[in-house]
């Protein structure tokens, strides 16, 4: 039942700017102990009905002491959508190999809505245009973002006050990829060309490196946390994959490549994590089964050149894939299954390599169609609008980097905007890390962090934005704090 302290949090958060109007400071603090106290919450085993009484009754009160809200169906329509399994994905990895067939059914079970791309843009543009001018998006999600980031400006709000800490264990080797844990403001994790990959602390300081994966014997490519960060899958330049335990980093699965090909790219399905896919240099796309070790059937599409990054969208049913080429593909999921069927295609640029895919479901109130952020060494960052259920994609705008050659990943930030604008993060072979707001008609350029010495390659916020992370070309991850009166 770990939805229904998200839905109780949806609630708090709904009803936190009725809260001391004029000390913002104080409801940001309130919702995050709100927070914590739920996810402790969360943990004691309380039966389900008594949680959703409790939920139902923490609705009236907040509603008898502030008044109606004037979107009643939104927390309704949120909890449909946010609802996931407790369980680990190791669990769940352990029933299916007990019983095969349970496969097919949790994918089944966990589906979501099957709206249109064009219908959830629709949905998006008409609950804005009801609101009063300058007010925000009545959704869980936007109210949230706005009670934990607080009453700042963009600009304010991505100002940072220097590096918190710096990782230098993988120096003399790239560091294609650093990710932070999901839901996680402490834990981060970076993969290295040196064939390893180190898992990270930051709290309490000083931050430590907790342990280092060994096992490929050539340098890793990418990385991903599962949904539940209990398990971790990589790929390599030697042609595996490894699934690996967080908690102790022994490696649990060693997974050849289907085509015995370099391993360039991968990500869970975000539904159902026993699925991964990876694309490889012999241009293909494979739906791996991490549980059996075996690709699945049907699961497998050939791109026109080296497949270097994938993104899902957050459903799980559209996935777009990019190559050496200067092509995306996008391929719809089938969620029973895990078959990919192609449907559509974009030349961004012939020749020019994709080298970072992101997909977000809408951006900001200003920017409400579902989204793609992608790099393609054109020294420049795009964003693209996602049209219609297929994926096809119509490019909004782009913004000025040095990226001629080397694989940049670029981001959304993580808390859905409820202000004017909204910020995207990327590297850059300037050796900056430069921030966007993606609405800013001219002079978009929100922020730059200089201190690396090489070309940055990736980027990752924690959960909260109140730390970020980047690596560059030469091993070095550096983690910068955010200024200290914006979070």
């Amino acid at each position: 039942m770990a939805a229904v302290w998200q839905q109780v949090l949806a609630v708090d958060a709904r009803y936190n700017a009725y809260r001391t109007p004029t000390f913002p400071q104080f409801r940001t603090q309130y919702i995050r102990r709100r927070s914590q106290l739920l996810r402790e919450n969360a943990k004691a085993g309380h039966p389900p009905a008594l949680r959703r009484q409790y939920l139902r009754l923490r609705g009236q009160l907040l509603g008898q002491r502030y008044g109606p809200l004037s979107e009643p169906g939104s927390a309704r329509a949120y909890s449909n959508s946010i609802v996931r399994s407790s369980r680990t994905t190791l669990d769940r990895m352990e029933d299916f190999e007990d019983d095969p067939r349970a496969l097919g059914a949790r994918g089944h079970r966990r589906s979501v809505s099957r709206g249109s791309y064009q219908l959830q843009a629709q949905m998006n543009r008409a609950v804005y245009e009801d609101r009063p001018p300058g007010s925000v998006v009545p959704t869980s999600a936007a109210e949230a973002s706005r009670a934990m980031a607080g009453d700042t400006s963009l600009s304010e709000n991505y100002a940072f006050a220097g590096m918190y800490h710096v990782f230098d264990q993988h120096v003399d080797e790239a560091v294609p990829r650093v990710r932070f844990a999901n839901d996680d403001r402490h834990r981060l994790a970076c993969c290295s060309l040196d064939g390893s990959i180190s898992l990270c602390q930051l709290v309490p300081a000083p931050p430590t490196v907790l342990r280092v994966l060994r096992g490929h014997t050539r340098g890793v490519s990418d990385f991903a946390w599962s949904l539940s960060n209990d398990i971790l899958v990589s790929t390599s330049l030697d042609a595996t994959m490894r699934i690996w335990a967080s908690e102790d980093g022994r490696c649990i699965r060693e997974i050849p490549d289907p085509d015995g090909a370099e391993l360039l790219c991968c990500t869970f399905q975000p539904v159902n994590n026993n699925l991964t896919v990876v694309g490889n240099a012999k241009h293909n796309v494979h739906v791996m089964n991490i549980s059996t070790g075996k690709k699945v059937k049907g699961g497998t599409s050939k791109l026109t050149g080296r497949v270097l990054a994938l993104s899902f969208d957050a459903p799980g049913r559209l996935l777009w894939a990019g190559d050496d080429r200067g092509s995306v593909f996008s391929f719809l999921f089938d969620m029973a299954t895990g078959k990919l069927t192609k449907a559509k295609r974009l030349v961004v640029h012939e020749g020019s390599p994709v080298t970072s895919i992101s997909a977000r479901s809408w951006v900001s109130r200003e920017a409400r169609d579902p989204s793609l952020l992608i790099n393609a060494c054109l020294n420049k960052l795009l964003l693209y609008r996602v049209v219609d259920n297929e994926g096809t994609l119509q490019l909004k705008r782009s913004f000025p980097i040095e990226q001629s050659s080397h694989p940049v990943r670029s981001i959304f930030c993580p808390l859905m905007s409820f202000r004017q604008g909204a910020c995207v993060v990327t590297g850059s072979e300037d050796m900056c890390v430069h921030f966007f707001d993606v609405e800013r008609a001219a002079k978009a350029a929100v922020n730059k962090l200089q201190g690396h010495s090489a070309p940055v390659l990736d980027v990752s916020f924690n959960c909260d934005e109140s730390l970020l992370a980047s690596s560059d070309a030469s091993g070095m991850v550096i983690v910068w704090r955010r200024e200290q009166n914006t979070y």
